[in-house]
């Protein structure tokens, strides 16, 4: 038999094969390939996707393994008809609509065959290295659509970018980001809806997002009140350093669960610090460079012309050096829903004050709660004086310190894990607390100082709501956020937990936690911290 004989026989074996997988997977009876094209019956069967165009001189049976798979999970899970009314007809957006419509089906691969999932990662993977090394990242649409893929991918399949390419995207995918951030959100909840699921490219003006934005009204409280807003009774507010309300023994637990799963993440922390230095670094004088060949001519050095005439290095440079003069506090929301996101809020912080520290950079860990539910004492003394109207603010403020600026990560390491203390978590009435973490940020001497609030909800607290009205605290927040970002001296942004918190931060970033924690968060996260004022 000839070479190209035995080639061609082995071709069709393989293409045989494939075809049983997929009429195994999908129950399509009359899946075939003819002349090395797939056919359903007497139709031939398009296949659109770039990740899924073959090429036997190159591809390894895996690859044609993973392909077959996802072919037969799009059988199974794309109604076609629907598939066709959603379709774009530009050509670049219906490249990335036929890749994004591929990767929702192949998230829904059976947890009961992990070789199929395995086949379908080893074939992206395949696809993209060809892709990188037929030279087409080299052009600015080709890395900014293979960086698209790679973030999708990423997020669907809830596994870091590919390593080998991690370097070549990451000033691309930090420029994109923010743009895609929001559209991003949600798409991992949605692969099982493939009408919500179009997500990536708004191709309807009516399209609305999936995230929910921070609901927001007027308060007429507020607006009529003579002295703006008011506290009933500051007797009972307090602070506390988060460390002294837990049980060391039950930190140390905390902390064994905490290096566990970030573990398990594969966070990459040196990576991020890198990314967070760049953004937070400026160059400053650092004294001279001396035996140059180029620059300022060292007087020095003049006997050098005569002594040897050939000397080239007769000149000195400014050197400089990335400082990051900057300060990072963490403001987090401890209200009763936050509860549930306790562990991947504490994963998230604990990064970001280790890669903040390994920049240079400092950080300090902040909390707010009430004291109590329902107003606690406030409210009771509030009933005793007869409960005059619209009398403000009605809890007791509960304000934590988890880490401060002067400590180290490693000093503050178990006590940052207080965090998933659940009866810490009641109330949250934010404007207050964020005017607290700004009084604190202003004290010190860095010349750039950021706070990043992260919440997953409006101001909340039933008494108040109660006694005032329902937007009472929200405007507050309102309030408070304009005249610090008027003031100038504190940078404020907003961590959205499963909330578009832009209604009360013009700098947000809407998450998906904790289904999205990884290190493309991270870096998203570390691209809202660094950006500058506009």
């Amino acid at each position: 038999m000839s070479i190209p004989q035995g080639k061609t026989r082995q071709q069709q074996k393989g293409d045989d094969l494939c075809a049983a997988i997929m009429r195994a997977l999908s129950g399509e009876a009359d899946i075939h390939y003819r002349g090395q094209r797939l056919y359903q019956g007497l139709r031939q069967l398009q296949v659109h996707a770039p990740h899924l165009q073959t090429d036997p001189a190159h591809d390894d049976f895996s690859s044609f393994r993973g392909t077959a798979d996802s072919i037969a999970l799009r059988l199974l899970h794309t109604d076609p008809v629907l598939h066709r009314q959603l379709c774009p007809a530009d050509p670049v957006e219906r490249l990335v609509f036929e890749l994004l419509e591929q990767l929702r089906v192949e998230t829904m691969a059976p947890d009961t065959m992990p070789g199929m999932t395995q086949n379908l990662r080893h074939r992206f993977a395949a696809w993209s290295h060809a892709f990188h090394q037929s030279g087409l990242t080299e052009s600015s649409s080709g890395i900014l659509l293979y960086t698209v893929f790679q973030i999708c991918w990423s997020r669907l399949i809830g596994q870091p970018v590919l390593e080998r390419t991690e370097g070549l995207i990451e000033s691309t995918r930090a420029a994109i980001a923010p743009i895609l951030g929001k559209d991003l959100l949600g798409i991992r909840r949605n692969c099982r809806d493939q009408s919500a699921f179009r997500l990536l490219l708004q191709f309807d003006s009516d399209e609305t997002d999936t995230m929910t934005v921070a609901a927001t009204g007027q308060s007429k409280v507020l607006e009529d009140a003579e002295h703006g807003y008011a506290i009933f009774s500051t007797q009972y507010d307090r602070q506390a350093d988060a460390g002294s309300l837990v049980r060391k023994a039950l930190l140390r637990e905390y902390r064994e669960r905490i290096d566990q799963r970030i573990v398990e993440l594969g966070i990459n922390i040196p990576r991020l610090a890198r990314a967070l230095m760049k953004l937070l670094a400026l160059p400053q004088r650092d004294g001279w460079s001396f035996g140059e060949e180029e620059g300022y001519l060292d007087g020095r050095r003049l006997t050098q012309l005569i002594t040897s005439p050939a000397e080239r290095r007769l000149f000195r440079l400014e050197q400089y050096k990335p400082d990051a003069d900057c300060l990072i506090s963490f403001l987090v929301d401890c209200s009763g829903s936050m509860k549930t996101h306790a562990e991947s809020i504490t994963i998230l912080i604990d990064v970001l004050v280790r890669a903040l520290e390994q920049a240079g950079v400092g950080s300090e860990v902040l909390g707010f709660t009430t004291g109590a539910w329902n107003g606690g004492r406030a409210q009771r003394d509030w009933m005793r004086t007869g409960s005059p109207a619209n009398p403000g603010r009605l809890n007791e403020l509960f304000h934590m310190v988890f880490k401060n600026a002067q400590q180290t990560w490693r000093r503050a390491r178990p006590d940052i894990t207080a965090l998933l203390k659940a009866d810490l978590y009641r109330e949250g009435i934010d404007g207050e607390a964020v005017e607290w973490a700004c009084k604190r940020l202003q004290l010190r001497n860095e010349k750039r100082r950021i706070l990043v609030v992260i919440s997953d909800g409006c101001p909340m607290d039933s008494a108040t709501n109660l006694a005032n009205d329902e937007f009472y605290l929200a405007n507050h927040l309102k309030q408070v956020v304009a005249r610090q970002e008027l003031r100038g001296e504190v940078e404020i942004c907003g961590l959205g937990v499963g909330l578009d918190l832009s209604t009360y931060y013009s700098r947000s970033l809407a998450t998906d936690l904790p289904h999205s924690l990884n290190n493309g968060l991270l870096l998203e996260i570390a691209q809202l911290i660094g950006a500058r004022r506009r």
